[in-house]
């Protein structure tokens, strides 16, 4: 009988790159998510039967140890950008990480990828990085053979970073950025499920990987390239700290008057203090070179997926080229 993985936040973004992939291999893969119902796409990355959407709270226990009842390996990609109800950054990504492996320990499940991020500390300001490095400390305190993947800043099809800034093109003649001159070095989504399928195949020993493209930029250099790409001519507005802080205060007070029916999706203060620190690859970690692995470059991938940002969407480039001919 072929090998079996339980993805928890198999149906996210970075999940379901994996999933596909270990599909692919010949695993039978379980993908552990809060509603089953709105993750039945992932089944169509297998055979009948090989890839299945399961309901599981990461907050407790019974629905954890059952979702990955007879795997061989667990792979959890459960994570936070902005704490809304019960998910929040301790109880989601310290709690929820070091549930994952104690469970997958006593489970006797031998391989576990864990997905971190660039920038986790104990000691950071801000309350998502610090978080992130408490799960990782838990998951290493159970399964210390663990593989920890740290990316910094994901691009892809169904990104939240280049998506969500190209839609913003579509309303103003500006594009206000927060830590203009902040560098980033993004990664591709795939790449990154390369990494972890790597990790669950027992292809690559266990510790932390931090997770870079080939190209480190500024905010500013990456929004510019973005803007060539979709077609469109932007003034890009860097918003000073302080502004940034008085505004993230005060979307974070609507949060919390609204009781939480205003999410805050905008900018909060936990996010503005990671904006303050480059997100890029140390000079010392393990990474895709330890893998065997070349990661793709932005201006091979971004074209795929935002072109329906242009102008004429899909039709852009060919409006363009009759303009030319015709002068």
């Amino acid at each position: 009988m072929s090998k079996l993985v339980t993805i928890y936040g198999g149906s996210g973004f970075v999940g379901r790159y994996i999933a596909r992939r270990l599909a692919n291999e010949g695993w039978r893969v379980r993908v552990a998510v809060r509603r089953p119902n709105e993750a039945m796409f992932v089944r169509p990355y297998g055979a009948v039967g090989q890839v299945e959407p399961v309901l599981c709270n990461i907050r407790d226990d019974a629905s954890v140890a059952l979702a990955m009842r007879g795997a061989d390996a667990v792979v959890n990609c459960v994570g936070v950008l902005n704490e809304i109800g019960r998910n929040e950054f301790d109880t989601v990504q310290t709690e929820g990480a070091e549930r994952v492996a104690r469970l997958a320990a006593a489970e006797g499940v031998t391989r576990m990828v864990h997905i971190s991020a660039i920038g986790a500390d104990a000691e950071a300001g801000s309350e998502y990085s610090r978080t992130k490095a408490q799960g990782e400390a838990g998951v290493l305190a159970h399964m210390p053979g663990a593989m920890i993947l740290r990316p910094s800043v994901i691009f892809g099809t169904e990104d939240q970073f280049f998506n969500r800034f190209a839609a913003m093109t579509r309303v103003g003649p500006f594009l206000p950025l927060v830590g203009a001159q902040t560098q980033f070095q993004p990664v591709y989504v795939d790449d990154v499920a390369k990494a972890a399928v790597q990790g669950v195949l027992g292809q690559a020993s266990g510790g932390v990987y931090e997770l870079g493209g080939p190209e480190v930029k500024t905010f500013r250099a990456l929004m510019q390239q973005m803007l060539d790409v979709i077609n469109r001519h932007r003034i890009i507005l860097g918003i000073p700290f302080w502004v940034a802080r008085v505004m993230a205060g005060m979307l974070d007070i609507m949060k919390f008057a609204s009781f939480q029916l205003f999410p805050n999706n905008i900018l909060t203060r936990d996010q503005l203090k990671n904006l303050r620190h480059d997100n890029v690859v140390s000079d010392s970690a393990l990474g895709f070179a330890d893998l065997g692995i070349e990661p793709a470059t932005l201006e091979s991938v971004l074209p795929d997926y935002l072109w329906k940002f242009r102008p004429s969407g899909q039709y852009d480039d060919i409006q363009n080229s009759a303009s030319n001919m015709r002068t």
